[in-house]
């Protein structure tokens, strides 16, 4: 089967096709025929080194497709089931084995395209707005990069709850796109200063929680965004590393809460995480929250989805699809 592997960190040239056994599955695994899978900044970060992943390795951590082989002890799921996954290393591929905890049963109603788009960034989203923070109806949330993948899934979402959102976009097509989202205030940072037009809109500290996935360039404003009591939810860093937050800043902006999750510690076993994924799938079902798959390219063509994910030049998700 073809796999895109990685055998040192490094740059997008290291992304490389190569021809390795299709695996079979042991006990408790499932062997799973990809249809798609879901481009990620985690899969930059792993091939950069950046975060641990072994040399050499499969890239990818999100996919859909069709129940291929099932292993021994494996009952929740069959040979031709449509399932999907995440947080699972080795996506990049034609086939891939899996973990039958790790594994959801994907209905009839949701395409195996828009499965492999959500696992990672949808499950990110149900999580940061039900046991991260709990949005509430007429809070006021700040979205950082509101037209990518889970900036337009974010958005819709806190919408679905009643809030009031802010958003920011670095061109006006993207700032169109988050505002179709349903985002009540769209910055475009590369013209404005966001902590400063916002203050302007709604007055100094106002936001009952900030989502920051940029890092480096946004954490100390984002910071000076919320109100007593606020939370400051670092979930990325696709600008770069933030800065250290000092403890005492945190007490002098009003007792902030800062936490930097990750969405593996919000799945931590097969009931949650079907618990999250039905969520997920029943928003979409039911149309209260859209999928925009900005391109879908073949699986050859990974060295181009990293460098348009790098680039910052997507709005909505990259999949990679097998012919």
């Amino acid at each position: 089967m073809k796999a895109i592997r990685v055998n040192q960190p490094g740059g997008r040239d290291n992304l490389l096709i190569e021809n390795i056994d299709i695996p079979y599955p042991k006990s408790n695994e499932v062997l799973i025929k990809i249809i798609a899978t879901g481009i990620n900044f985690i899969d930059v970060y792993q091939r950069e080194g950046i975060y641990p992943a072994p040399m050499p390795h499969t890239v990818g951590s999100e996919a859909s497709g069709i129940v291929e082989a099932i292993g021994a002890d494996v009952k929740n799921v069959s040979i031709g089931d449509k399932v999907a996954y995440a947080m699972v290393l080795g996506s990049y591929a034609e086939y891939a084995i899996v973990p039958k905890d790790k594994i959801v049963l994907v209905p009839e109603t949701i395409d195996l395209k828009i499965a492999a788009a959500i696992m990672l960034q949808g499950l990110t989203v149900e999580y940061l707005t039900s046991d991260c923070f709990k949005i509430e109806k007429n809070m006021n949330v700040f979205i950082h990069a509101a037209a990518g993948g889970v900036g337009l899934l974010l958005t819709q979402v806190a919408k679905l709850m009643g809030a009031k959102v802010f958003g920011t976009t670095s061109t006006e097509d993207k700032a169109e796109l988050a505002y179709k989202a349903g985002a009540d205030h769209v910055i475009q940072y590369t013209k404005n200063n966001f902590l400063t037009e916002t203050n302007k809109i709604i007055g100094e500290s106002q936001m009952h929680v900030v989502y920051d996935s940029v890092g480096e360039t946004t954490i100390n404003d984002s910071l000076k965004l919320l109100k007593a009591r606020g939370s400051l939810i670092a979930f990325g860093q696709s600008g770069g590393p933030a800065p250290k937050i000092e403890p005492l800043d945190l007490k002098k902006q009003g007792s902030i809460f800062f936490t930097r999750p990750s969405l593996v510690d919000y799945i931590q076993n097969i009931s949650e995480l079907e618990n999250r994924a039905n969520r997920l799938f029943s928003w979409i079902s039911d149309k209260k929250v859209n999928v925009r798959i900005d391109r879908q390219l073949e699986l050859e063509e990974a060295q181009e989805g990293h460098r348009l994910l790098e680039s910052r030049a997507t709005a909505g998700k990259l999949i990679l699809i097998n012919k």
